[in-house]
C-alpha cells in the first residue's frame, strides 16, 4: 500500500497481468509516480499463479483483495465510495470480475480479455487446466453485472488483433446493456509500451483515471 497522504483521497486497487501465470505485484511500483503526487493512493493487488491456484480460484482471490481495500480504505487515509481498480493483461480480465462489486467506484481494463474460451483452447491453458465450464463462469463477457461503476475499456491499437477485438466487444457490450462505460483505444502502443501511459502524468490512462475520480 501506498498512501499518498491526502485525507480522503482516492484509491486506485492496480492488479498485474502475466496470463494469470507469471509476475508479481513489486514490478508495478512504478505506477505510483504519477499517482502519489496527483492525489491518489495505490494498492498493488497480487494473486496466487497458476498452476498452485484455479481461475476460479483467482478471480476469487482478487474480488476479497478489492473488498479489503473497500473495507480499510479508511486506515490509509482513503474514502471507500472512491476505490477504483485497474489492471493490464490478465490484470485486465480481473479488472472486469472486480467490477462486479457495485461498491467499486469505477475501473480501467487495460489489454484484457474477456471471454477465456480462446484461451481455455490454446497453450496458455496448459498451466491453468480450465475446463469449458471454468472458462465460461470466469468470462466477464458472460457475467455482465446488474449495476456498477463507470468502466473505461483500453488497448494498445498496435496489439493482437484478438485483444483490441475483446476490448471492443466487451465494451459495445457493457454500454449496451446501460452501464456507464466508454472504449477509449491508444493509437500507436502495444501490449507492454501501453503501460507508459498509466505511470505518465500526461499519460491517455491516467487522464482516464482522474476523470474517473473527477
Amino acid at each position: 500500500m501506498f498512501p499518498c497522504g491526502r485525507p480522503g483521497a482516492p484509491t486506485l486497487a492496480w492488479i498485474h497481468g502475466g496470463y494469470w501465470q507469471t509476475n508479481d505485484k513489486e514490478p508495478y511500483a512504478f505506477i505510483g509516480e504519477a499517482l502519489l503526487p496527483a492525489g491518489f493512493n495505490l494498492a498493488l493487488l497480487e494473486y496466487t499463479l497458476a498452476p498452485a491456484a484455479t481461475m476460479d480460484a483467482i478471480c476469487a482471490e482478487v474480488r476479497a483483495g478489492v473488498a479489503w481495500v473497500i473495507d480499510h480504505a479508511k486506515e490509509f487515509g482513503g474514502d471507500p465510495g472512491r476505490v477504483y481498480v485497474a489492471g493490464h493483461s490478465a490484470g485486465g480480465h480481473l479488472t472486469a470480475i472486480a467490477m462486479n462489486d457495485p461498491r467499486v467506484a469505477g475501473g480501467i481494463a487495460v489489454s484484457g480479455l474477456f471471454d477465456l474460451e480462446p484461451i481455455r483452447r490454446c497453450y496458455l491453458n496448459d498451466k491453468l487446466r480450465m475446463d469449458e465450464a471454468e472458462a465460461a463462469r470466469n468470462s466477464p463477457m458472460l457475467h455482465l453485472p446488474a449495476q456498477a461503476g463507470r468502466l473505461v475499456v483500453t488497448v494498445g491499437l498496435g496489439e493482437l488483433p484478438e485483444l483490441i477485438r475483446q476490448s471492443e466487444e466487451y465494451a459495445a457490450a457493457w454500454t449496451a446493456k446501460g452501464l456507464r462505460g466508454s472504449y477509449q483505444p491508444v493509437p500507436k502502443h502495444e501490449h507492454f509500451s501501453i503501460l507508459e501511459e498509466v505511470a505518465r502524468p500526461d499519460g491517455a490512462i491516467f487522464s482516464a483515471l482522474r476523470e474517473l475520480a473527477r
